[in-house]
């Protein structure tokens, strides 16, 4: 139930470690072990259950199918989950101030309309893990602000989320800062909020 930063400059491989942790890629040494389970001993087909299972991605360039619109969009996320729950999808996007853009095409929205919108196609399963890769780094401060903003809020309903960031200004609304530097982790702190 944490919500941690795992942060540093461009190339230093946060988003490889994403990746890895997603089960996205396989580790050359070592091993990842999310939810009591060993990502490495998954096959394909059980890292795709396992993920769908599990863990929302928001990717540094949002995943859509451009020829359906937001909210199909979500829907075809939860059937492939096999799962259906409209009144989910119409509560996730009230949240996210994006109600009035259910029935848009993805290519229709704003930079910070598409970036609430791949926030709830990564929730919209209710997973247990958010990973977000830039999630405000294309946006302005105060769109910024928002969707970290609703990235705390998604904590607080109780899910773990990994902010992936090379911006500094947004360690403060987190509960916990990992630095990376050429691969390595080089500092794991609780940030102190008094």
């Amino acid at each position: 139930n944490e919500n941690l930063l795992i942060i540093g400059n461009s190339g230093v491989g946060k988003t490889t470690l994403m990746h890895l942790l997603a089960g996205l890629l396989k580790s050359n040494s070592g091993s990842i072990k999310l939810f009591d389970q060993e990502l490495s001993q998954l096959s394909s087909h059980q890292l795709d259950r396992f993920r769908k299972k599990n863990i929302g991605i928001v990717f540094q360039r949002p995943h859509f199918v451009n020829s359906l619109t937001v909210k199909e969009n979500l829907q075809l996320a939860q059937y492939i989950a096999n799962k259906k729950d409209n009144n989910r999808i119409d509560s996730i996007l009230k949240n996210l101030n994006i109600f009035d853009k259910s029935n848009k095409k993805t290519n229709q929205l704003s930079q910070g309309e598409k970036q609430r919108a791949s926030i709830a196609l990564a929730i919209v399963n209710s997973p247990k893990l958010i990973l977000a890769d830039e999630p405000t780094g294309a946006l302005d401060s105060a769109t910024s602000d928002s969707v970290m903003e609703l990235l705390k809020e998604i904590n607080r309903e109780g899910m773990t989320v990994f902010v992936i960031t090379h911006e500094e200004d947004i360690a403060e609304q987190t509960d916990r800062i990992v630095r990376l530097k050429d691969g390595v982790i080089i500092s794991d702190e609780k940030v102190n909020k008094t």
